[in-house]
């Protein structure tokens, strides 16, 4: 009897102490789904765990197959966290219903309204602008003013874009939809359109690359794509960087266009809190300088120190609008390219 009471004690007492050991480990991870690259975004994670102790599990992939997968699994997902590039793709989560609101008074703190969601579904992280490159030898900066100046018969054959497919430029024209009205905005890309150098193909850094090989004359990118360059030590990426600038346009009205990378917690999160407080982390201001540094972006935390990189390029306003905007009207900034013949 003795011997029988013994052996279960101890079963119940080693599965009590597995069951606590479970315990601990789920409440010591996080989980993430993450669109950006891993060597953009590990060394920070990285940073994280080992200040909390919480361990992050890592998944990277492709923002939309991140997303169908998300919605594939459901309640059955072990993400927690989606990070993904793109105000209009972090509208598409929203849409989807993968996300959930949170409410954390340090994000509402260090992230300014108009770059986070409005329902708390996701927060932007880090800012990228979208704006003009022009060849130093053949565009005088004082011949540039805005994006709606691009549309001038003065820059026909001169400008070379990426598809009308990319998210960037859909969000572009969502903000130029939202600031100067559907129909401006449409005569506007129909212009554009007539003022490529060539049929759109490629990416940012393709585009950088035509300006200075003299296929076009101006173009509009990412600024970190540009960073990239001009951090790289290849001598035909410095060479580049010599033949094609920063102009930074809509200095005199609403600013420079920006977007964000960004992040939400799932709505099945099976670690919710560890999760608040990985985006919080992601939002202080010795990550926010980490960012600017590691991927030439600019921070969403005014107080957080911008790298040379980024200092070298001046001051410059910028966009207000609120980002849920360049998703609400992403659908209309796609069927307005369609209409203007940009392929």
């Amino acid at each position: 009897m003795i011997k029988n009471f013994c052996t279960t004690f101890l079963l119940l007492a080693t599965t009590a102490s597995i069951l606590t050991s479970q315990t601990v480990l789920a409440n010591g991870e996080v989980n993430v789904y993450s669109a950006r690259k891993e060597a953009l975004i590990k060394p920070l994670l990285d940073k994280f765990s080992q200040s909390t102790g919480i361990n992050v599990n890592l998944i990277t992939g492709k923002a939309d197959a991140l997303l169908q997968r998300l919605k594939i699994e459901g309640k059955a997902s072990p993400a927690d966290i989606f990070i993904t590039v793109d105000a209009g793709r972090l509208h598409r989560a929203k849409q989807a219903g993968v996300l959930q609101p949170i409410d954390s008074a340090v994000l509402n703190k260090n992230i300014p309204a108009h770059l986070r969601d409005a329902d708390n579904l996701w927060f932007g992280l880090s800012q990228r602008a979208r704006t003009i490159f022009y060849a130093v030898d053949r565009v005088n900066p004082s011949e540039l003013s805005s994006y709606e100046d691009l549309a001038s018969s003065q820059w026909r054959g001169r400008i070379c874009l990426r598809s009308s497919n990319n998210i960037y430029n859909q969000s572009l024209v969502a903000s130029m939809i939202e600031n100067i009205g559907a129909d401006k905005t449409e005569t506007w890309a129909k212009q554009i359109v007539a003022n490529m150098a060539k049929p759109p193909s490629g990416g940012d850094t393709d585009q950088l690359k035509a300006v200075a090989a003299g296929v076009c004359d101006i173009t509009i990118a990412n600024t970190y794509y540009y960073g990239r360059l001009s951090n790289s030590t290849s001598n035909s990426d410095q060479q580049l960087v010599k033949k094609v600038k920063i102009f930074w346009p809509n200095q005199d009205n609403r600013g420079v266009h920006m977007n964000v990378s960004g992040a939400g917690v799932t709505k099945f999160a099976k670690h919710k809190e560890n999760a608040i407080k990985l985006i919080e982390f992601m939002s202080s201001a010795e990550s926010q300088a980490w960012y600017a540094a590691v991927n030439s972006e600019f921070p969403v935390l005014k107080s957080a120190e911008i790298s040379a990189t980024l200092k070298s390029w001046g001051g410059f306003s910028t966009d207000p609008i609120p980002l849920n905007k360049l998703g609400e009207n992403n659908r209309s900034a796609v069927e307005l390219m369609d209409r203007a013949g940009w392929k």
